[in-house]
């Protein structure tokens, strides 16, 4: 019952609606199928499915707002799901931040999110992209752990203002860490699709496995400030916090006004409209963009459009909730599913053949906040970290700690590759002078 069509979302949706005598009402389904995988010492240790289908009921009285939710869809149990929902909601105090309902609205054509090919996946599939993985470690005496994770699902609004939202979603991701017999070399490998004819786990392994042989013998270099390579990996994670995922994360007007952002100005306002970056930075946003196809609707019901964050360095857009945006008298955006840095041509290969001197960074990892407002952030390099002479990668390094803030980062760019998807973004691999490593790091 997982991926329900629109007609037969929307059927269950008008019921719960029938039922309700609230003031206003909202009701969202969300469902999912999918499996996934996990492989550690190339053993196959985990492996899971998920089928669900989950109803959220939303009831107001006045600004008096209360939730309730099921996952059985007979007229008895909506009807109790209803009910307690408008049960709380009398309870419930007063929100200070009521907005109404949205009412009907008109979204972007969101098919592209959806892959028959993902939706298709079984455990048979699981099992031979993984036992590829790790045939190809094994054959090269390495240890890799992995996880292989895909989901097809949809998301259903409906609610007594007439908004009425539909789409379905695919997606397929892998990540693999490789390890030498002992211990001293280590790489790693990420990537997602929607359209999982695109993924071949044993491809994103040897990459994972060449950095793990290469990177044995590592030696030290003095900790200061270094001409680098950022792989995508190291400036975007599906596991933890990244630069540049924490810079688009600050793009809240809210944040911004109330003077807890790296976008506060003295005295009050925000930076929107000031140039922040290098000239050849745009981030922008687009959900219905061929590589990544995003949701063309917020949680909210709001429309998401192709929206411009930053164009040639300056901040052109800030994201906000509805009651920030109406309180401030600002555009009424919401936060981005995805997004995509603009670059040029050049791979991760051809920014290290122009490359001097510098650093290769594969990935960075544990990444804390350090300064909020300046979003200084601190971590580690991980999974393969090399020194570049005259073009060339020359010796593997011992990894470092950095102090560094994607804000002094994109205004010390040197040179921008070709964007790659990751993470449900497209990210390109950067080049960075002054990077700034603190300390050396005895992990691999």
């Amino acid at each position: 019952m997982s991926i329900l069509t629109k007609d037969e979302a929307q059927t269950i949706l008008k019921k719960v609606l029938s039922f309700s005598t609230a003031d206003e009402c909202e009701a969202t389904l969300n469902g999912r199928t999918g499996g996934n995988v996990r492989s550690a010492r190339n053993t196959i240790s985990t492996a899971g499915a998920v089928d669900n289908v989950s109803l959220a009921v939303e009831a107001r009285f006045g600004k008096r707002s209360g939730l309730a939710t099921c996952n059985e869809f007979d007229d008895a149990t909506l009807r109790r799901c209803v009910q307690r929902a408008e049960e709380i909601a009398r309870l419930a105090p007063e929100s200070p931040e009521y907005m109404p309902m949205l009412g009907a609205q008109q979204y972007q054509d969101g098919s592209k999110a959806f892959a028959a090919a993902t939706a298709a996946i079984n455990p048979d599939y699981r099992a031979r992209q993984i036992g590829a993985s790790m045939a190809l470690c094994d054959q090269k005496k390495l240890s890799s752990a992995g996880f292989l994770e895909d989901n097809a699902g949809f998301l259903a609004k409906r609610n007594s203002k007439g908004l009425e939202a539909y789409q379905q979603f695919t997606n397929v991701e892998f990540s693999v860490t490789v390890r030498t017999p002992d211990g001293q070399g280590s790489g790693y490998a990420a990537a997602d699709y929607t359209d999982a004819s695109k993924f071949d786990a044993a491809r994103l392994t040897k990459i994972a496995a060449d950095k793990a042989s290469s990177s044995v013998g590592a030696k030290a270099l003095e900790p200061g400030k270094y001409t680098v390579i950022l792989e995508p990996n190291a400036l975007v994670s599906n596991v933890d916090a990244s630069l540049l995922s924490v810079l688009m994360q600050s793009l809240d007007a809210r944040s911004a006004d109330e003077g807890r952002s790296f976008l506060s100005k003295k005295g009050g306002g925000n930076k929107k409209g000031e140039k922040m970056f290098d000239e050849r930075v745009t981030i922008y946003s687009d959900p219905t963009n061929a590589e990544v196809p995003g949701l063309a609707f917020a949680n909210d019901g709001r429309p998401r459009n192709k929206t411009v964050w930053i164009e040639k360095g300056v901040v052109k857009n800030l994201y906000s909730s509805r009651f920030w945006a109406q309180k401030a008298g600002i555009a009424d955006l919401p936060p981005p599913d995805g997004w995509i840095m603009e670059g040029g041509t050049q791979s991760t290969a051809d920014l290290i053949k122009g490359t001097a001197k510098g650093i290769l960074v594969t990935r960075l990892w544990y990444i804390r906040p350090v300064d909020p407002q300046t979003l200084l952030y601190t971590g580690l390099t991980r999974d393969g970290t090399f020194y570049i002479e005259n073009g060339q990668i020359k010796f593997p390094v011992k990894n470092f700690r950095f102090n560094e803030s994607p804000i002094i980062m994109l205004n010390n760019l040197e040179a921008i590759g070709k964007p790659v998807r990751l993470g449900g973004n497209l990210v390109p691999p950067l080049k960075i002078r002054d990077f700034t490593f603190t300390s050396l790091s005895d992990a691999v």
